[in-house]
Parts: structure tokens; C-alpha cells; sequence
């Protein structure tokens, strides 16, 4: 599918540039777009095909607005941090009097892959009702950690960005097809299968509809019942366990920071370094030096 920035060409008056980022979780796609502005900026949002929301991430100059028509003024009030949803088929524009920069995240999906991937059942009504500027801050906040993350190539984002994206539709239009107690956890054959799963596979990326799978459980069911059973997410246990693995290496082995950042899967040794420091307090040099000191 083309990006939005591949289909306005070319770019609307007085739009500078326009660059776009994209990534696609469970099925579900992200774009983030990033646009320095000019003055009275209108121009149509695409995607039109598809079922869609998106998100004001950031904006600098006169508000911006979704509108149904480029010239037909938006009804509901401004407010901070707004979103849009739109059903497929129906078009979107996105309108400033006065815009120097925006940045705006745009998810789109297909119900069908909505409801295969993530086993969510569709409330009907929420899904062919337009919403204009309406306002969810944790629906809002899970977008924007997903835009954070478009970037990210760590393997631990899969499974990251797969929680993310379910969270997401689950708040917006879906109910899921059972209810978990909230104290409920993995059984343990269910966690053993899980746990040996991921050791197996580290350093690899993981997608969580397949660990959700080998448990019978939907991928927000699972990934619930995962954080009770373990105390963590299933992309920070995974994050935790290759960490583990770099202590191991660094305490019995003379591998260099490059070597142990590939063997356990960070993209180099300053990436190691950073994440290592991040969980741990400490950089691994300083953490290798002070116990075999």
C-alpha cells in the first residue's frame, strides 16, 4: 500500500515537505507523518478504502481539524491531543488556517484481518459511525507509544508493538470474545509452553499471536494473563531474558561489547550499552568490572 506522502503528488499548497514512516503490527498499520507548513494548509487525508483513526501527535501554528469535506468547517470544538475515526469508504480531509509543522499517526486496518488476527469481536455500531475530534487520553497514549516505537528495530518490538496494537482496537471497536478475571494466570502447561518457546527462540523476534496460540488464548487475553503469571509483559520479559544472557556472557566469557551485543540480539554494542544501563543502573563495562574485580 502507498504511503500518504506517495499519494499527494504533488504536495498540497503551501506544504514544504512531507515524510512518512510505516510499520505494521497483527495486521494493523501504522503511519506516522511529519509535514513543515506554510500557511492555509487542505488536503485530503487518503486511505479512504480502509477502516481508520488517527491521532494529533503534535502541532505548531493555528489548530488543525478533520473535516468531511475540504470546505466545510469541522462542528465539534478544539481540543488537545484529538482523533478522528473514519469507517472504510468514507473520505477525510485535514485543514489549518495558519500550520507551520504537524505530526500525526494514522492506523489502518481491515476488519477482516482485525477480527483473524487479534479474535475480537466487532462492535457493529462503533465501526460505521464517523468520530470527529473526539478524545481518549489512553487510547491517545497507546497510539503515540506506538508511533515511538515505528522506529525501532529491536526485536523485542515486535512483541511491543503486537501488545500495542491489540490494546488499541480492543479500546477502539472491539469487545473480546471472552472475559478474563483479572486475577486469572497462565496454567502452568500453558506458561511452561510459553517460557520454552521464548528461550528457544531468543534472540529472535517473536510475534505474540504466536504465543497467544500455543496457549489457546486470544493475543490480550494471553498477553493479561502473562503479565500476572510472570510480573512483566511479554516483550519485557523477553527484553529481561537477553539481558540475563549478556550478564551471563559478560561474567564467564572474554567477548568483547560487539560480540555479546549480537549474540543476544542488540543492534551493536552502544545499543546494549543503553538498554543494559536502562534495566540494570549500571553500564555492562562498569557491571563486568565490579564483579570480577
Amino acid at each position: 500500500m502507498k504511503t500518504r506522502a506517495d499519494q499527494i503528488i504533488p504536495l498540497p499548497e503551501n506544504v514544504i515537505d512531507m515524510s512518512v514512516v510505516h510499520r505494521s503490527w497483527n495486521g494493523v498499520r501504522l503511519d506516522v507523518i511529519s509535514a513543515h507548513c506554510s500557511g492555509r494548509v487542505a488536503h485530503h487525508l487518503c486511505y479512504e478504502t480502509q477502516t481508520r483513526v488517527g491521532a494529533l501527535l503534535e502541532e505548531v501554528g493555528s489548530p488543525c481539524e478533520p473535516r468531511f469535506r475540504e470546505n466545510e468547517k469541522c462542528k465539534v470544538p478544539y481540543s488537545p491531543k484529538h482523533m478522528y475515526f473514519a469507517p472504510a469508504g468514507l473520505e477525510i480531509w485535514g485543514y489549518s488556517e495558519d500550520m507551520k509543522f504537524i505530526r500525526d499517526a494514522m492506523i489502518t486496518f481491515h476488519l477482516g484481518s482485525v477480527t483473524e488476527h487479534l479474535e475480537h469481536n466487532i462492535r457493529q455500531g462503533d465501526v460505521t459511525i464517523p468520530r470527529l475530534r473526539f478524545a481518549d487520553d489512553s487510547l491517545w497514549t497507546l497510539i503515540k507509544l506506538l508511533s515511538d516505537a515505528v522506529h525501532d528495530d529491536d526485536p523485542s518490538s515486535q512483541l511491543y508493538g503486537d501488545g500495542l496494537t491489540s490494546a488499541i482496537v480492543a479500546r477502539l471497536i472491539a469487545n473480546p470474545t471472552t472475559k478474563l478475571k483479572a486475577s486469572a494466570g497462565l496454567a502452568p502447561w500453558q506458561l511452561r509452553r510459553v517460557l520454552d518457546y521464548l528461550h528457544e527462540h531468543l534472540p529472535a523476534r517473536i510475534e505474540l499471536a504466536i504465543l497467544a496460540k500455543l496457549t489457546g488464548l486470544s493475543q490480550s487475553h494471553f498477553s493479561q494473563a502473562f503479565r500476572v503469571s510472570t510480573g512483566m509483559a511479554p516483550y519485557r520479559w523477553q527484553i529481561d531474558a537477553r539481558i540475563r544472557h549478556a550478564q551471563q556472557l559478560l561474567l564467564t566469557t572474554s567477548a568483547t561489547l560487539e560480540q555479546v551485543a549480537e549474540t543476544t540480539g542488540f543492534a551493536d554494542a552502544v545499543h546494549l550499552g543503553r538498554t543494559f544501563r536502562r534495566h540494570i543502573g549500571v553500564t555492562p563495562i562498569a557491571w563486568r568490572r565490579d564483579r570480577l574485580s
